[in-house]
């Protein structure tokens, strides 16, 4: 991040994402609540609607990120990042458009990816919430720490990530064996493994972790994450939960970051989808809470869809998929999931109804 624009659109977009994180995850409440699922919803549609006008401010003005305002340093951006665009003959202003409509539907691809994939990452995270018994007045805290943490890491995971590809371009083939492997194992998984896991709160590798440096309270009613007994400094569930949703987190960009970059090699708009798909889990995670059982075949959708982008990683040097083509195939497999989904639960209450 040495190129003097990049440092100011940076820093000005995590300057706004501090604000709408102070505001949404309400970082001067004190008291601990529920989030109501009108609220929830309200700031979902706030936060669709911010990565939306994000899109549009990408769209006439990408070319602010880098500062490339010349036909030579839009040309070193396609190259080095390997956008499937050609402005050979174009004059700068022709050459612009076409780079920042490119950038905007990579980004808008991105974060397609990446929001459909947080909804697998909430469905673990409610379950860790139930199998740690946290009251639901104390969720809004540890998400807000939890989205945090996954802010920091994935800025790290990211950047490292393409670093790695710059240096060595057969990264990107591990990257794709590695989302093919993972979108077949939870189509396995969705057609042949046990519906309902469990986690063991005793044996899980976190709170053994855990255990091993800190004293753990065992005080299910407890507001912070840390207790003082008798001149003892203890954790308390709330904390150890806090750590579990973070290495969770940590495991869901092994898969979410590499599939997009099979959408673009550009970091800052892998970071841009990212984390603006992160900020959205908050409100996500308590509208998923409702209907966290209405849509069925949206495990096997997601399954399909890292094998799709993991097979077009593999095959880039040989098949180029447009931005467009790609995001056209990947919104018609999420659609297909949730109209199948919608279908089932239709023919199931008919089923019902006909048994009455």
């Amino acid at each position: 991040m040495s190129n003097p624009n990049e440092i100011i659109f940076f820093t000005t977009f995590l300057l706004f994402i501090a604000l709408m994180l102070g505001i949404d995850l309400g970082f001067f409440q004190k008291k601990n609540h529920a989030l109501p699922f009108k609220e929830a919803l309200g700031w979902t549609i706030v936060w669709v609607a911010i990565s939306v006008g994000f899109y549009f401010l990408i769209r006439f003005h990408g070319n602010w990120i880098h500062g490339s305002d010349t036909i030579s340093e839009i040309q070193d951006r396609i190259t080095r990042f390997n956008h499937p665009i050609d402005i050979r003959g174009l004059g700068v202003q022709d050459a612009i458009n076409l780079y920042n409509k490119n950038l905007s539907l990579e980004y808008l691809t991105g974060y397609l990816i990446e929001y459909s994939l947080s909804v697998d990452n909430v469905f673990v995270i409610v379950m860790i919430f139930m199998s740690f018994n946290i009251q639901p007045k104390y969720f809004k805290r540890v998400l807000f720490w939890g989205i945090m943490g996954a802010v920091v890491m994935r800025f790290i995971f990211i950047f490292a990530a393409s670093a790695l590809i710059q240096r060595f371009s057969w990264f990107l083939y591990v990257f794709g064996i590695m989302l093919v492997v993972i979108g077949l194992k939870m189509a396995w998984d969705f057609l042949y493994g046990k519906k309902d896991e469990q986690i063991d709160t005793e044996k899980h590798p976190i709170v053994r972790l855990v255990g091993r440096f800190f004293n753990v309270s065992h005080d299910e009613h407890a507001e912070t994450f840390f207790q003082r007994k008798q001149g003892k400094l203890y954790v308390t569930p709330l904390f150890i939960v806090l750590m579990i949703i973070e290495f969770t987190d940590v495991l869901f960009a092994v898969d979410s970051v590499p599939a997009v970059f099979s959408v673009t090699q550009d970091p800052y708009i892998v970071f841009f989808s990212n984390i603006f798909a992160i900020l959205g889990l908050r409100s996500l995670f308590f509208l998923v809470m409702d209907i966290m059982n209405r849509f069925h075949y949206l495990k096997m959708g997601l399954a399909a869809l890292l094998t799709f982008v993991g097979v077009k990683m593999l095959l880039h040097d040989v098949f180029k998929i447009s931005t467009n083509a790609s995001l056209l195939i990947i919104a018609s497999i999420l659609v297909a999931s949730v109209v199948a989904s919608r279908v089932r639960n239709i023919l199931q209450q008919r089923k019902l109804r006909d048994l009455k």
